[in-house]
């Protein structure tokens, strides 16, 4: 089985959650195609879809809600798991779904939807983001949980049957 993971990242913190479900998957036995949601041509050839987003002001980015879009349309559906990238610090905040997840899990049921802490490094923002992770008080720093990733991809890899892997 042919398995999408792609995930939109503003800053490569999400895009590196993407690579770790990925790798994750190959090590179970899948051929994964990690593909950013802009770069994603045909999608018949995949079995499965993991589909991600940074989360910027509560909401998912463009290219992965098109995306979304995209798989909705495909005939017939493939399972999909969707996950959520943005919370920062320790406990994570916020601690609520993005504001469109709902919209999102109406255009394409996931089997299930993660959400998981993010990174941010005050240095590679511009100046606007500077001022608005002030104003939030957002937490600098690195705050993804890599063993709750891999459980997570392993969960994945479990729910695909043995028949349908490579």
């Amino acid at each position: 089985m042919q398995v999408l993971v792609s995930a939109a990242s503003k800053h490569g913190a999400t895009a590196e959650i993407a690579d770790r479900i990925g790798a994750t998957l190959r090590d179970r036995g899948f051929v994964v195609t990690v593909e950013s949601p802009d770069r994603v041509e045909a999608l018949d050839e995949y079995g499965a879809v993991v589909l991600g987003s940074g989360v910027y002001a509560g909401h998912w980015m463009k290219d992965a809600k098109n995306l979304t879009d995209r798989v909705a349309a495909c005939d017939p559906v493939p399972p999909v798991w969707l996950f959520s990238s943005g919370p920062l610090g320790d406990p994570p905040k916020p601690d609520e779904e993005p504001v469109d997840v709902a919209k999102i899990v109406e255009v394409v049921p996931p089997v299930e939807h993660r959400i998981f802490a993010g990174k941010i490094d005050k240095n590679e923002l511009g100046f606007g983001e500077r001022a608005i992770m002030v104003a939030v008080r957002a937490a600098d720093g690195d705050f993804r949980d890599w063993d709750a990733i891999e459980s997570w991809a392993n969960d994945i890899a479990d729910t695909l049957t043995p028949t349908d892997d490579a």
